[in-house]
């Protein structure tokens, strides 16, 4: 039964120790160690190929680090000798490749047809003779994307009219059989055999059972979130729901999670035993869409108070607060959100609607003024131009200057 109680706030202020946010930038310029060790504290950085602003996967660790180079991600990404490797971890992601037989077991839920799999396993089955000739290609002639296999024909309907290849790279990818060399271009994913593209000393590593890799990935889970119900442990990863319901009382009994209740919650909630308990946290951040922080928006709402929904896919006359909006982190509070566009042509950083939130203060315009003139800076813009909307526009525009 769960024994401690915490505040709404030192919940709050314990998730964003665990995820980066409690520690001052580095001064100085950002290594290629404090990335690496960021993303290996996350677990798992979330890939989409939205750029309206910037590919969300860049953006988690500028709200943490700040001006990082950004070549240095694609370096840990896409480079011959990497830390990371892509999967499908949480949506598309860049994981530490050395968790990468933690996922082996998804690997082979895809394989086997298991749940959500069942289409990747019939399309392999079904189309075999087509889905070796894809492999033979790409063991004969290295690294290709499915633009460069040029075979079978445009689908209709279903897969978004993906082409034939496309859909066998795409399931050889979810099994496994495949993985992302690099990307290029328009950001199009470049596939390569794991034995060609990983470490050797991952593709030898021993597969651990699903138990035990699963319990291995809710563990990354709790220390990335510091505290967190049972379905927040379940969506980071995406598990099974079975599976999840499974391991959490496993990893109770071994110490890993520490149960608890805090104030406000519905549900009962975990600490990580090693948690940091900060009395205060003076944070300063745009956080993208698919931010480790704010990705499962109930748990936004539970956490901060805040209703944040992301308006891409509601027609523009729908929309509330804007197209591509990211929340401000000021202190442990979300005080505002603002909607960006990189003008890339024009070198300037729009804020085309800016509102606040209840927690906002007077000191809000001034710090948000900072953080945009930051990020444009960091995303090679000269300036930031703050259009006049949102009930935070005018303070805003003045704080810009």
């Amino acid at each position: 039964m769960p024994g401690e109680k915490l505040t709404a706030g030192e919940a709050r202020r314990i998730t964003l120790a665990a995820q980066g946010f409690a520690t001052p930038r580095p001064e100085g310029p950002v290594t290629r160690r404090q990335l690496v060790k960021l993303i290996e504290r996350l677990g798992v950085v979330q890939i989409d190929s939205v750029n309206v602003v910037s590919r969300t996967h860049y953006l988690p660790a500028f709200a943490r680090l700040g001006a990082y180079p950004r070549e240095m991600l694609e370096d840990l990404a896409w480079a011959k000798k990497r830390p990371l490797f892509e999967y499908w971890a949480h949506e598309a992601s860049l994981l530490p490749v050395e968790n990468q037989p933690l996922f082996r077991w998804r690997m082979q839920d895809a394989h086997d047809g298991a749940g959500t799999w069942k289409g990747v396993a019939r399309f392999l089955r079904e189309r075999r003779d087509f889905v070796d000739k894809v492999l033979d290609e790409i063991g004969a002639r290295g690294q290709l994307s499915a633009s460069d296999l040029e075979m079978g024909q445009k689908g209709e309907g279903g897969w978004w009219g993906w082409s034939e290849a496309k859909r066998a790279v795409e399931c050889l990818f979810w099994t496994g059989e495949l993985t992302t060399a690099t990307r290029r271009g328009t950001f199009e994913r470049v596939y390569g055999l794991p034995d060609k593209v990983l470490p050797k000393a991952i593709i030898q590593a021993p597969t651990p059972s699903r138990e035990e890799a699963q319990r291995a990935l809710l563990r990354i889970a709790i220390r990335a979130m510091g505290v967190a119900t049972a379905f927040d442990l379940r969506d980071y990863f995406r598990m099974p729901v079975a599976d999840a319901k499974a391991r959490t009382p496993e990893l109770v009994e071994d110490g890993s999670l520490i149960p608890v209740t805090v104030k406000g919650w519905r549900d009962a909630a975990f600490v990580d035993p090693a948690a940091k308990r900060p009395r205060r946290v003076d944070a300063q951040a745009l956080l993208s869409p698919f931010d480790n922080l704010i990705w499962y928006r109930e748990r936004t709402e539970r956490m901060f108070g805040v209703r944040y929904r992301i308006e891409i896919y509601t027609p523009a006359a729908k929309r509330t607060h804007g197209y591509y909006v990211l929340p401000f982190l000021e202190g442990d509070a979300l005080t505002a959100r603002v909607d960006l566009k990189s003008d890339r042509k024009a070198g300037v950083l729009i804020v085309q609607a800016s509102h606040a939130e209840p927690w906002a203060s007077d000191a809000t315009p001034v710090r948000l003024a900072q953080e945009l003139k930051l990020m444009a800076g960091w995303l090679g813009l000269r300036g930031v131009r703050v259009e006049r909307k949102g009930d935070l526009a005018g303070p805003l525009a003045q704080a810009v200057g």
